[in-house]
C-alpha cells in the first residue's frame, strides 16, 4: 500500500522540481526584458508627461500634433508600409519557388542561411555597402555614368534622403519575410490538395479556396512584422541620412541632441511614446494573426 503513495509523491516532487528549474531558467531572460524593454518604455512614457523640473505637463505630448512631427510620422508610415509590402510580396514569391526544392538540399540550405544573415545585416555596414555601390562615387554609379552616359543622381542625391532608404530597407525585409513565411507554406498539408483533386477541383480552386485562406493570416502577420521592423529601424537611416529628421527615429535623435527643438527638451519622450503606441497596435495585430495561423499549422 505504501509503494503507490511513494511513487505518487516522487512524481509530484519531480514535477515540482521541473517547474522550479524552468522558472529559474527563465529568470535571466526576465531580467533582461525588464532592464532593456520595460524600463526604457516606462522612462519614455514618463518623460513624455513630465517637464525638466519633474512637473506633470501635457505640453510635450501636445507637440505630437505639430505639423513637422506629423509629417515625420507620415514619412515613417509610408516608408515602412511600402518596404513591408514589397518585401512581403517578393519574399512570398521566393518561398513559393522554394517549395519545389528538397528541405535538406543545397539550394534551400543556402537560401535559409543567407536569409538568416541578411535579415540582421543593417546599420552602418549596410549603409556603407549601398554608398560604395550606388553612392555618388559608387561602383555602379561610375560605371553607368562613364560607360552608358546614365547619371542616376541627375535629380539630386536621393540616396541620402528618405526615398534612398527604400532599397536598403527592402534588402533586409525580403530575407525576414522568407524566414517568417516559409514555415506557413511548409505547413500546407498534402492531404488538402489530394482532397481537392478527389472532389474535382483544379489548381485554381485549391489556391483560392484552401491555400490562400489558410495562408492569409500568416502572410498578414508577416507583413505587420515587416512594417514594425522598418518603422523601428534607426541605424541604417542614421548612417545614410546625416542631415534632417525625415523619419521618427531620426526626429528622436534630433530631439535628444538639440535642447532647443520646438522649445521642448522632453520631445524625444513624446515621440517615443507615439512610436510605442504604433508598435503596440501593430504587434497586437501580429499576435492575433499568428494565433489564428497556428490553428492550421498544428
Amino acid at each position: 500500500m505504501g509503494r503507490p503513495c511513494s511513487a505518487k509523491s516522487g512524481r509530484q516532487l519531480s514535477s515540482r522540481f521541473r517547474r522550479t528549474a524552468a522558472a529559474w531558467g527563465l529568470l535571466p531572460f526576465a531580467v533582461y526584458t525588464f532592464l532593456f524593454l520595460a524600463v526604457p518604455t516606462l522612462i519614455a512614457i514618463g518623460t513624455g508627461f513630465f517637464d525638466k523640473t519633474g512637473s506633470f505637463t501635457l505640453s510635450t505630448v501636445a507637440a505630437l500634433g505639430d505639423p513637422v512631427v506629423l509629417t515625420t510620422f507620415a514619412n515613417s508610415f509610408w516608408l515602412s508600409a511600402l518596404t513591408a509590402v514589397i518585401g512581403a510580396v517578393v519574399g512570398a514569391i521566393v518561398c513559393y519557388s522554394l517549395l519545389g526544392t528538397r528541405p535538406d538540399g543545397p539550394l534551400r540550405v543556402t537560401i535559409d542561411s543567407l536569409s538568416g544573415v541578411l535579415a540582421q545585416f543593417g546599420g552602418v555596414m549596410l549603409a556603407f555597402a549601398f554608398v560604395a555601390t550606388i553612392g555618388i562615387q559608387g561602383m555602379i554609379t561610375i560605371y553607368l555614368r562613364d560607360t552608358l552616359g546614365v547619371d542616376i543622381f541627375t535629380d539630386g542625391v536621393w540616396l541620402y534622403q528618405t526615398p534612398g532608404l527604400i532599397l536598403p530597407y527592402i534588402y533586409f525585409q525580403v530575407p525576414l519575410m522568407i524566414i517568417t513565411f516559409m514555415p506557413a507554406l511548409q505547413a500546407l498539408k498534402p492531404q488538402w490538395a489530394e482532397a481537392n483533386a478527389t472532389l474535382g477541383g483544379g489548381a485554381g480552386t485549391y489556391w483560392l479556396r484552401i491555400a490562400v485562406p489558410v495562408l492569409l493570416p500568416s502572410f498578414l502577420g508577416s507583413l505587420l512584422l515587416l512594417f514594425a521592423n522598418a518603422f523601428s529601424s534607426y541605424a541604417t537611416a542614421a548612417a545614410l541620412v546625416s542631415q534632417g529628421s525625415q523619419i521618427v527615429p531620426l526626429q528622436i535623435r534630433a530631439a535628444l541632441t538639440s535642447e532647443t527643438l520646438l522649445g521642448r527638451e522632453n520631445l524625444a519622450g513624446a515621440l517615443a511614446l507615439g512610436m510605442i503606441l504604433v508598435m503596440a497596435v501593430v504587434m497586437t495585430g501580429y499576435s492575433l494573426l499568428q494565433s489564428r495561423a497556428a490553428k492550421w499549422q498544428r
